[in-house]
C-alpha cells in the first residue's frame, strides 16, 4: 500500500521528502494541500497532525511530520540495511545535524548565511558529498535549500 504524503510543491521540506523517496524508489500517494485555502487547518488534517504542518506522511495509520523525521523513516524502512542515504556509522551520521542546521532568512543576517556556505564549502573541499562517500539525505536537503535560495532571489544579497 503506498504511503500518503500531504505536501505543497513549493515547500523545500516537501521537495526534500519527494527527492528522497524517488532516490529510494518509494511510491508515494501525493495529496497536495492548498495552503491558501487553509486545508492544512481542516479538522480532519489537524486530527492526523496536530501541528498542521507539511510535509506529513501517513503510512497505514502511522503519521509522521517534520521532514527530517520523515527522511530518516523512509531510509530506515525502505533503504538497505546500511543505506548510504542515511548511514548507520555514528561518525557519518553525526554530520547530519551540521548539514541540516538552517535558519530563517533575514537580510540583516546575511553574514550567517555566508558563514554557513563557507562551512559547506570547507566540508566539500576534499569530498563530493557532505556526510561521506555517497549521496545522503543531508546532500538532498542542502541541494533543495540552495536551489530555493536562488529562486527566492537570495542570491541578490
Amino acid at each position: 500500500m503506498p504511503l500518503d504524503l500531504y505536501y505543497s510543491p513549493l515547500s523545500p521540506p516537501c521537495l526534500t521528502v519527494l527527492l528522497t523517496a524517488r532516490a529510494l524508489g518509494v511510491k508515494l500517494n501525493l495529496k497536495q494541500l492548498n495552503l491558501k485555502a487553509w486545508e492544512h487547518l481542516s479538522p480532519q488534517f489537524c486530527k492526523m497532525n496536530p501541528q498542521h504542518t507539511i510535509p506529513t506522511l501517513n503510512d497505514d495509520g502511522f503519521t509522521l511530520w517534520e521532514s527530517r523525521a520523515i527522511l530518516g523513516y523512509l531510509v530506515n524502512k525502505f533503504g538497505e540495511s546500511d543505506d548510504p542515504l542515511y548511514p548507520r556509522d555514528p561518525k557519518k551520521r553525526a554530520l547530519f545535524p551540521v548539514a541540516f542546521n538552517g535558519a530563517e532568512f533575514e537580510p540583516k543576517k546575511i553574514h550567517k548565511i555566508t558563514k554557513a556556505i563557507q562551512v559547506l564549502e570547507t566540508l566539500l573541499e576534499d569530498q563530493q558529498w557532505v556526510a561521506g562517500t555517497s549521496l545522503t539525505i543531508a546532500d538532498i536537503s542542502i541541494a533543495v535549500t540552495l536551489s530555493c535560495a536562488e529562486v527566492s532571489h537570495l542570491v541578490q544579497y
